[in-house]
């Protein structure tokens, strides 16, 4: 396999500049950054998707690490909010339809149940709890806006059971002259003059027309190739790790990781054996 050539900072900073001339909110790495700081622009948006006129947000992070799920795995939410009036939301960017599994929602949910429900506390302290996926395609094919599930008991004419748990699949393929269709063609732009609402066109022209946005975004994407070629090398490492004929110097000068990081990987691979 030939080795892909080492771009320039300069030939690295031109093709970020393309890469963001062509991003949309519905690319995950966009969404993250301009709604990070933005809680106008969250109140905006989860007040179209979940219909609450008057949602008002009291806290808000982008990449929102749960810090329960000690022993169990690990997820970090693209957005996290509550509102004034105790409801808790996550709003993910699902552009691949295995990434939107219900499965994935399930867990997404029960995780920020976790979280909200410290030692001690009664069960009917939970919040009440939206879970949404925006999907790039209409993963559940019924050519809706928006798909609310909620659990019902069954047998008993599907009254809800109203255990204050909301999962929303948002269709981001959705072409519509309301609202929400409205949302869904600015997540798909990758022009601010494009967008019909200004809470999106004003941040989409801010990260990508402003130098002070432009400079930041390329930072942004400068770190995320930077960690995706860590990761890259980690699998490598536990790949040869694996194989159990490699000495753990030649895996960190094949992988330029640190003989230190070598080590703990294969001190955590050998307990899991």
């Amino acid at each position: 396999m030939r080795k892909k050539k080492k771009l320039t900072p300069e030939q690295q900073l031109h093709e970020s500049l393309i890469q963001l001339k062509n991003y949309r909110p519905l690319d995950d790495d966009f969404m993250r950054e301009m709604f990070r700081n933005s809680w106008n622009l969250t109140e905006f948006v989860l007040r179209i998707i979940t219909g609450i006129k008057d949602l008002v947000l009291v806290k808000q992070e982008t990449q929102y690490d749960l810090k329960r799920l000690a022993g169990a795995r690990a997820i970090c939410l693209d957005v996290f909010g509550k509102d004034s009036r105790g409801r808790w939301y996550n709003l993910e960017v699902q552009r691949a339809d295995d990434g939107a599994n219900p499965e994935r929602a399930r867990y997404h949910s029960s995780a920020m149940d976790i979280e909200a429900l410290p030692e001690g506390y009664e069960f009917d302290k939970l919040p009440i709890t939206y879970t949404i996926f925006i999907t790039e395609n209409d993963v559940i094919g019924g050519g809706k806006a928006v798909y609310q599930i909620e659990r019902t008991i069954k047998n008993y004419h599907h009254i809800p059971f109203a255990d204050g748990s909301h999962i929303l699949f948002v269709n981001a393929a959705y072409v519509g002259d309301d609202d929400i269709g409205k949302l869904m063609h600015d997540f798909r732009c990758k022009n601010a003059d494009d967008m019909y609402f200004e809470q999106m066109a004003r941040v989409t022209r801010y990260y990508k027309e402003t130098q002070e946005g432009v400079s930041y975004m390329c930072e942004v994407m400068e770190k995320r190739i930077k960690e995706n070629v860590e990761i890259a090398y980690i699998e490598m490492a536990l790949r040869m790790l694996a194989k159990g004929t490699y000495p753990l110097e030649e895996i960190a000068d094949l992988t330029k990781l640190p003989l230190e990081t070598i080590q703990q990987l294969a001190d955590e691979q050998s307990k899991d054996e």
